[in-house]
Formats: C-alpha cells, sequence, structure tokens
C-alpha cells in the first residue's frame, strides 16, 4: 500500500479524504475525514515519532538505537517538530507577564486574596 497523499498532485492544495473502503466486508463510507497532523510528515519522519514513543522521549536510547549523536537525533526531532508546525524551543505565549505574577504573589502574601484567587488568577481564569 501506498501512504496517504496530503497534498494535490496538479494544484499542490490540501487533499481531503472522502471515502473508505474495507476490503474484508466489502463496505465504502463516505464523508469528509481528517488525514490530521501526522499525515504531514515523511515515512522517515514517521518510524522516527514511532521509536520516539517506544522509547518513552528518551533521545539518549534512541541515540543509542540508532548509533546516532544526541546532536544529530535532537535534530531529527527537531525535523518532526518543524513538519508538523511548530518551532523547537519557543515556549508557548505567557499569558501575564512577571510584575503581574509578582503582583498576584505579593497579594497573596499580604492576605488582599485567597489562595483560590491567586490560583485562578495566575492561570489566567
Amino acid at each position: 500500500m501506498r501512504p496517504l497523499p496530503t497534498q494535490c498532485p496538479l494544484c499542490s492544495g490540501d487533499i481531503t479524504v472522502t471515502r473508505l473502503y474495507c476490503p474484508h466486508c466489502d463496505t465504502t463510507i463516505e464523508g469528509h475525514f481528517s488525514v490530521g497532523p501526522f499525515s504531514k510528515l515523511t515515512p522517515e519522519q514517521l518510524e522516527f515519532v514511532e521509536m520516539f514513543v517506544r522509547c518513552e522521549g528518551k533521545l539518549t536510547r534512541m541515540q543509542e538505537e540508532l548509533g546516532l549523536s544526541y546532536p544529530t537525533v535532537r535534530s531529527r526531532l527537531h525535523e518532526v517538530i518543524r513538519a508538523l508546525g511548530y518551532e523547537p524551543g519557543k515556549e508557548e505565549p505567557v499569558g501575564l507577564t512577571e510584575e503581574e505574577r509578582r503582583r498576584i504573589l505579593d497579594d497573596l502574601d499580604q492576605g488582599r486574596i485567597t489562595y483560590e484567587e491567586a490560583i485562578r488568577m495566575l492561570q489566567g481564569e
């Protein structure tokens, strides 16, 4: 079997899967199905992700299994992260500034707010 194409060979647009078929029972299902973010990965990158999961995310174990240097394994992980649409090393945007966090903690310390209020405020609720 060939991997599911994710882009149209004519216009390079995203492909939507609209039909599924089971050869075992001769059933066809039609609709609009999402292929998910992992469809963007090459077969080699999918193999890397499978090994990453099998090694419980431990790059040193992967290094041993692949016989590659740690920087090479980390570089391959960064390639997968980029292929999924993320930038390695970038943290999620922080909702509060450091000054706001300090003010909340100071208010908690001074008894102006309760522990529950501080938690809620720190979580951005």
